[in-house]
């Protein structure tokens, strides 16, 4: 695993909330949505540089809303669905909802 992944009592909600208040990144939890584990690559749109979405991960991983773990040269995402859910209830569904 890869550091800085706040345990579950330590994600806040506001953490949670300035990370999903950018559009990149709420798709990014629309695509990890369904429970699913994706590589970097699979998550990172052809026209945005691996830099920036360096940063992205960081701030979702910062905040407790995904898990990063390496897999040879690259990293797997996936969304702390269980964790957020305990912590905020209703909220993933309701932001889901939404975007919808």
């Amino acid at each position: 695993m890869i550091a800085n992944h706040p345990e579950p009592e330590q994600i806040t909600l506001e953490n949670v909330l300035l990370a999903l208040g950018n559009p990149l990144r709420l798709e990014i939890l629309r695509l990890l949505a369904d429970g699913s584990e994706l590589s970097c690559n699979a998550l990172r749109p052809e026209e945005i540089a691996k830099s920036t979405m360096t940063h992205h991960w960081r701030v979702l991983r910062d905040s407790g809303v995904i898990w990063q773990r390496p897999q040879g040269r690259e990293n797997m995402i996936s969304l702390r669905r269980e964790d957020l859910d305990t912590r905020f209830p209703g909220l993933l569904d309701t932001l889901l909802r939404v975007m919808q």
